[in-house]
């Protein structure tokens, strides 16, 4: 679901705006459309205490499900995401006491539960699953499903404020420079595999994209003439990136020189499955780049750079941002190109160059 400053990890999705029903009821029309829509099974059932097989509340999954469809429909949130609210939300359907679900005891009981040994969570997926169950919880009172405000009950623990891994402007330029590109068009597969994970590599840290933005970018999101890209992002956002020349360069030589080949070549392979003739990045049968071959192309830079930092296609976003605000930009810039619904996320960073002005005065001043 996130990531370190755009995390769900304590933000909830669904806020108290959902319109009241005119009258109450499990809403089976509701649970009907989501379990169409996402493909989900119903739950399985929990152990009773002679170990036979309990069932979970139907009212109770009917709200789950007409909350997963709230998300989807009207707070158009990511498949990913809905899918790990889904997640939290069935495990919570599965424990002890749920059929007391309308009072927040069994909540209460299970959250708990949650921070014990010997399945003690991290504070993050902590926060996370409190999250979404009291997320949920507000929708149903909203909704009239149940007639007590449990989410009032339900706090939130407390987050750790984890700086994210940020690299330096010379480790930036090792990590991009790291990708042997060849001057002349390629040679051989490798040189052509080179392009584009350069031009991937260069796009994220030109624009501080998501992963998932990058990957999802088709050819005609991308102009060349205008030096921007158009995402769109967390909860159908759209916005419009500017992109460094550098990153342009790259992103030309991926798109003249090796893309075409790789989607014609696809396309004359007849039932070619997971073919994308309009992603902007491709693996050589055509189809759409994944997070995992982007992970390995970055992972493969950073050995190659020698860069002590734990590299991931988020440090890049974050080392995109951390520089910006070095070099002055305004906050409320840095928010929009990053895509952030809520400055306070953004504001992570301002703490982040903070740490940072300190150790180079530690390390440059002769009396630090």
């Amino acid at each position: 679901m996130g990531e370190a400053g755009d995390v769900p990890g304590g933000r909830e999705p669904g806020g108290p705006v959902v319109p009241k029903r005119a009258a109450s009821g499990p809403g089976p029309a509701a649970a009907h459309s989501t379990r169409a829509a996402s493909g989900s099974e119903s739950v399985a059932t929990r152990p009773g205490r002679a170990g036979a097989r309990v069932p979970p509340p139907p009212d109770l999954l009917a709200a789950i499900d007409a909350y997963l469809l709230y998300l989807r429909v009207e707070r158009g949130l990511s498949a990913l995401t809905i899918r790990a609210y889904e997640g939290d939300l069935r495990a919570f359907a599965r424990a002890p006491g749920v059929e007391r679900w309308t009072d927040a005891a069994p909540a209460i009981a299970h959250l708990a539960s949650l921070a014990r040994p010997p399945r003690a969570l991290r504070p993050s997926s902590h926060r996370r699953k409190a999250a979404a169950i009291r997320a949920f919880y507000r929708f149903a009172y909203a909704d009239e499903r149940i007639d007590v405000d449990v989410a009032a009950s339900l706090d939130l623990p407390r987050q750790a404020r984890r700086l994210p891994d940020v690299l330096d402007a010379g480790e930036v330029v090792r990590l991009l420079e790291a990708v042997p590109v060849p001057r002349d068009p390629p040679a051989s597969d490798a040189e052509a595999v080179a392009i584009r994970d350069r031009a991937l590599l260069e796009l994220l840290y030109a624009s501080g994209l998501r992963i998932g933005e990058a990957l999802g970018l088709d050819v005609r999101d991308v102009s060349r003439d205008g030096a921007f890209v158009r995402v769109i992002g967390k909860g159908d956002r759209e916005r419009l990136v500017p992109v460094g020349e550098p990153a342009l360069e790259a992103l030309g030589r991926w798109l003249d020189e090796v893309r075409p080949p790789w989607v014609s070549g696809a396309r004359a392979r007849v039932g070619r499955p997971g073919m994308d003739a309009e992603a902007l990045f491709v693996t050589r049968r055509g189809a759409r780049l994944t997070r995992m071959a982007a992970w390995r192309a970055i992972q493969r830079a950073a050995l190659l750079a020698e860069v002590p930092a734990h590299v991931t296609p988020h440090t890049l976003r974050h080392s995109f941002a951390t520089h910006l605000l070095e070099g002055g930009a305004d906050l409320r810039v840095v928010q929009e190109l990053l895509g952030h619904a809520s400055i306070g996320t953004t504001q992570l960073y301002t703490h982040l160059t903070g740490e940072r002005i300190r150790q180079v005065y530690a390390r440059a001043h002769p009396r630090a």
